[in-house]
């Protein structure tokens, strides 16, 4: 199995190094294309007004000056175009991706972009809780990484789907098992605008999220890795809403 690497925070990021890791248990055949700088939050954008920069740095490793989106395409059509990959994993995100986090997510675009490109994609994140960046538990998704991987490949990834798995902040001995979850919903009266002055007297501002309790509904993403569980979250391509599609095929035409 070839499997192509990716990520959203970088090629020089820990996160990176660990799905290397992972990716190396499931096959000696890894490839790693992935962005030169932090894409955190790019979502699903293409480079399309600036030129892709490629850098090889290392074997089998590639740094490309873009978002995710573009890793991919350049990995698939362009460096592995003669022998493409049978898998694609994006990540380890440093930061859970669940919820609307999905909907910004560089780490999801990035398995987004190749299930497009009709390779199988999983992204993986591992979530932080009160010790903050400094202190993530990459040594979580490590453990549980490959044996995920392995049992969501052996039930099988169907085309236009793409799987997000979201490890819980916690040691690898506490994780208490895979929790098939739908995506959740934040409380977004949380959300703030944190707005500061600079030295010249200016204002700038900086996106919050406000810490306060909040009881995440059950069966979701969020609540899995809030109990502790490996959050494994089926996503669609396909965004058409099918019950308003009907509702609007009857109203309007």
């Amino acid at each position: 199995m070839r499997i192509l690497v990716t990520n959203d925070d970088g090629i020089h990021a820990p996160g990176l190094r660990c799905l290397e890791e992972i990716a190396g248990q499931l096959s000696d055949d890894v490839w790693v294309v992935a962005p030169e700088t932090d894409q955190s939050g790019v979502s699903h954008s293409l480079s399309l007004n600036d030129p892709l920069r490629l850098r090889q740095a290392g074997e089998k490793r590639f740094a490309v000056k873009g978002t995710p989106s573009d890793c991919i395409i350049m990995g698939i059509r362009h460096i592995l175009k003669d022998h493409g990959p049978d898998l694609v994993l994006s990540g380890v995100n440093r930061g859970q991706n669940v919820a609307e986090d999905v909907t910004y997510s560089g780490t999801i675009a990035g398995a987004m972009e190749a299930t497009i490109l009709g390779v199988k994609a999983i992204a993986l994140s591992q979530a932080y809780g009160i010790g903050g960046r400094a202190n993530v538990k990459w040594h979580t998704a490590a453990q549980h990484g490959a044996p995920t991987v392995r049992r969501i490949l052996d039930v099988g990834i169907e085309p236009g789907i793409l799987v997000n798995v979201n490890f819980p902040d916690c040691e690898p001995d506490d994780v208490k098992g895979l929790a098939v979850a739908a995506q959740g919903v934040r409380n977004q009266a949380l959300l703030s605008i944190d707005a500061r002055m600079d030295g010249r007297g200016n204002p700038y501002f900086w996106l919050a999220f406000a810490k306060a309790r909040f009881e995440p509904g059950h069966g979701t993403d969020l609540k899995a890795i809030a109990d502790g569980f490996i959050s494994v979250t089926p996503l669609r391509l396909d965004l058409t809403d099918e019950p308003t599609l009907t509702r609007y095929a009857q109203a309007l035409a």
